[in-house]
């Protein structure tokens, strides 16, 4: 072979290398270019991912602040309701005129009315003064002294007593009732009601109930027949002996 021909022959062989070099460079171009697609894709649904994750994210808060919202107001109703169940109930006080046909009903009124007024309402004495001894024969007297029963119950035995509501029932509830009996059936009295005059006494001590032997028959007019006219006092009773009293007193009558 000529030296020409090596020459030749060189390069064919050089431009083989160099082709068989260049579809290796293109094998790994394409290579690459597929890695490098892949990672985009890769990329890309990690953003995905992540942004879904974030969204996830941001809707987890706003549930869980709407899961607190719930909570308070769930734990405010649990206390209102909490509240009102704590909350003492008051008891209407019975009232006279609306009282049931029931004589047995108005009889264990009175009987309770007329014991608190010996303990209690006598006490004062212008309460004392001023009760007509025909007081249950009037039924504005006997509703008056009933709701004050209850008032005064309300102030030192109930649910709600206290000094401010004893204070009230002190000021304003037993004085104005006093003075509304006595405006309305101050100068009243059995006589009034009768048409035959008697006359009796009242033990000395403890504070009486005017006419409290008579509650019965009040009892039973008013029980059963309230409609009609009140039952005539029976006449008063001759005044009973009584034994003189402790030197230097006096025994009223």
């Amino acid at each position: 072979m000529t030296p020409g021909g090596d020459i030749e022959f060189a390069r064919a062989e050089t431009v083989t290398a160099l082709v068989g070099q260049l579809d290796g460079i293109r094998r790994d171009l394409a290579a690459a270019t597929r890695t490098a697609a892949g990672a985009a894709e890769a990329t890309a649904g990690v953003a995905d991912v992540a942004a879904r994750a974030d969204e996830a994210r941001t809707r987890a808060g706003e549930a869980a602040t709407r899961v607190d919202d719930l909570a308070r107001t769930v734990a405010q109703l649990s206390d209102a309701v909490t509240a009102l169940a704590q909350k003492p109930r008051s008891d209407p006080a019975p009232t006279w005129m609306l009282l049931p046909v029931d004589p047995a009903a108005a009889a264990e009124v009175l009987d309770g009315l007329a014991g608190w007024m010996t303990r209690v309402y006598l006490r004062y004495s212008d309460a004392a003064a001023s009760l007509p001894e025909c007081w249950c024969w009037h039924p504005d007297v006997v509703e008056e002294l009933l709701w004050l029963m209850h008032a005064w119950i309300g102030a030192y035995q109930g649910q709600k007593a206290s000094v401010a509501a004893a204070a009230d029932w002190h000021d304003r509830h037993r004085p104005g009732v006093v003075r509304r009996i006595e405006a309305r059936a101050g100068t009243c009295s059995r006589e009034r009601h009768q048409f035959r005059e008697g006359w009796t006494t009242a033990p000395s001590g403890a504070p009486v109930v005017p006419a409290e032997g008579e509650l019965r028959l009040i009892a039973g007019w008013w029980g059963s027949d309230r409609d009609r006219p009140a039952p005539e006092p029976p006449p008063r009773r001759p005044r009973p002996l009584q034994r003189p009293g402790p030197p230097g007193r006096s025994r009223t009558a």
